[in-house]
C-alpha cells in the first residue's frame, strides 16, 4: 500500500517511455505510476529520475546475470528461456517489479510528511517502515531472477 497522498491530484502528463541498455525491458512511467497507485503528487520530473536510477541501480545488480545470459546468447531478456514452471512474461515481470519496488521506496523516503506535529511524526515513520517493506520486494525479485533463495541463512 502506498503511502503518498493518491488520488488528491490528477496524473499529469507522463514522459515516454525510458528506454534500458537493450537487454532490459524499457520502462513506462504510466504503467509504474499506475502500479504504485501515485498521482500527481509526484511530478513527472521526480518520477523519471527516480525510476532512472532505480533501473541503474537493479541492473547493476544483475549485470553479472546478463552477462551470463549474454555469453549464452541471449541478446535480450526475451530471448533467455524461463524455468518450466514459469508464466509467460517471467523475468520482465521480476525486473519490473525490482524497478518499481526500488523507485517507490526512494519516492516514498523523498516524501515524508513535513509536519512537525506527533501525527506527522507518526506518518513519517509508517512511510519508512513501508520503503523497507518495498525494498525487500525489489531485493526477492533479484534474488528470483538470478534462481537464489530469499534470505541467507548461515549458523555462527
Amino acid at each position: 500500500m502506498s503511502l503518498i497522498a493518491a488520488g488528491t491530484g490528477a496524473a499529469p502528463d507522463e514522459p515516454e517511455t525510458l528506454e534500458n541498455n537493450g537487454f532490459w525491458p524499457a520502462i513506462a512511467p504510466r504503467d509504474f505510476r499506475d502500479a504504485t497507485r501515485l498521482d500527481g503528487t509526484v511530478t513527472a520530473p521526480r518520477l523519471v529520475q527516480a525510476l532512472q536510477v532505480a533501473m541503474a541501480d537493479v541492473n547493476r545488480q544483475l549485470a553479472d546475470w546478463q552477462q551470463d545470459k549474454q555469453d549464452e546468447g541471449a541478446q535480450t531478456l526475451a530471448d533467455v528461456t524461463p524455468p518450466a514452471w514459469a508464466i509467460a512474461g517471467h523475468y520482465a515481470l521480476l525486473y519490473r517489479r525490482a524497478v518499481y519496488a526500488t523507485a517507490h521506496a526512494s519516492l516514498l523516503e523523498r516524501y515524508r510528511d513535513v509536519s512537525a506535529t506527533e501525527d506527522g511524526d507518526e506518518r513519517g515513520e509508517a512511510k519508512d517502515h513501508a520503503a523497507d517493506d518495498i525494498r525487500r520486494d525489489a531485493r526477492w525479485a533479484v534474488a528470483e531472477i538470478e534462481g537464489r533463495q530469499h534470505t541467507t541463512v548461515e549458523l555462527i
